[in-house]
């Protein structure tokens, strides 16, 4: 083989692996729940998996509705069966996910109850969460009943910079 087709064979098994890992199904309890867009899920492995919410952002802890998405969260997924639909690896090491809790969608009622935001820097093949944000907006459901509310990712900025 030339040496100049090597770079590109690698390249494509790397981007293939990469693709496979992400099919991946993770099946367990929610044992764990960090905030409104993070939680913690047990295999029956006794394996722990910590697992982003994908397209969504929920207010940190300390913002305003931090508290109450984390308590959404929690009602929604904390004790019961989850299934998540495994896209992508955060930079923390997280898995990011679509989560299935007890046969709920957990990143849709997270949006539709206002206690989330349609994450526009990962929204990919997501679009249809903006209409559950936008009547989250118009019914000034959670967060929406403050006149401007920060996203996360602006108070996260702000935070850096402080």
């Amino acid at each position: 083989m030339t040496s100049h087709l090597i770079p590109q064979l690698l390249l494509s098994v790397a981007l293939s692996l990469s693709t496979m890992a992400y099919a991946e199904t993770i099946t367990g309890r929610v044992v764990g729940v960090s905030d409104g867009d993070t939680l913690t899920i047990l295999d029956q492995s006794n394996t722990q998996f910590k697992i982003r919410l994908a397209a969504i952002d929920a207010p940190e802890k300390a913002q305003p509705f931090g508290q109450r998405g984390k308590q959404k969260l929690s009602d929604l997924c904390f004790g019961k069966s989850a299934n998540v639909q495994v896209i992508s690896t955060d930079r923390y090491g997280r898995s990011v996910g679509e989560v299935d809790c007890a046969g709920v969608n957990a990143n849709e009622v997270m949006v539709q109850s206002g206690l989330a935001w349609v994450y526009r820097k990962y929204d990919k093949g997501y679009g249809h969460l903006y209409g559950l944000e936008d009547d989250a907006r118009n019914a000034r459901r959670g967060l929406w009943a403050d006149d401007n509310p920060t996203p996360p990712w602006e108070w996260r900025k702000a935070k850096r910079n402080d």
